[in-house]
């Protein structure tokens, strides 16, 4: 367990370096990992899926900073395309991960604007739910857009919980 936390840590702190003088790309996947950190042990997933979403959660934006120098710009789309290599190589840089888990996460980094692809994916569902979020909050996002993601992408009770408890008022 404890090679795991490390593991983790190292992760985020990759991704710090790599974001390094942004603080506001930064706070945001802090963020994005500390909801879906928080939602997983809530809706106790296994120790494997935990870390899997903690992974990805930390590194789902790491094409960004690319799209915009390689693009001039940064779609849900490009960051897509883009993400999965480079966060393969930063979690075989990083090292102490598996195929299968490398694979999962470049996955969910692959495709977390795809929400029609989440099924019945706890993982998947989290990260999503932990994105928009952070998201919602970072974009002012309207009460009827919140409502509408209410009803039709949140899933999990405890991600629920948090979008009820973080935007509804009495």
């Amino acid at each position: 367990m404890a090679q795991e936390l490390s593991q983790v840590a190292r992760v985020i702190n990759e991704m710090i370096m790599f974001d390094s003088g942004d603080i506001k790309r930064i706070n945001h996947f802090i963020k994005v990992y500390g909801y879906a950190s928080t939602i997983a042990r809530l809706e106790e997933v296994d120790e494997r899926t935990q870390m899997i979403i903690e992974v990805a959660a930390a590194s789902h934006d790491i094409a960004i900073k690319v799209c915009e120098k390689k693009y001039g710009k940064c779609t849900g789309e490009l960051q897509e395309l883009e993400g999965p290599p480079l966060v393969e190589q930063m979690l075989r840089r990083v090292g102490g991960f598996d195929n299968e888990f490398i694979e999962r996460v470049k996955y969910l980094v692959g495709n977390h604007h795809s929400y029609s692809l989440i099924e019945n994916n706890i993982d998947f569902q989290i990260l999503v739910e932990a994105d928009m979020l952070v998201n919602m909050d970072e974009d002012n996002t309207d009460i009827k857009e919140i409502r509408r993601a209410e009803r039709t992408i949140f899933k999990t009770e405890a991600g629920t919980a948090f979008l009820q408890n973080l935007f509804y008022t009495d």
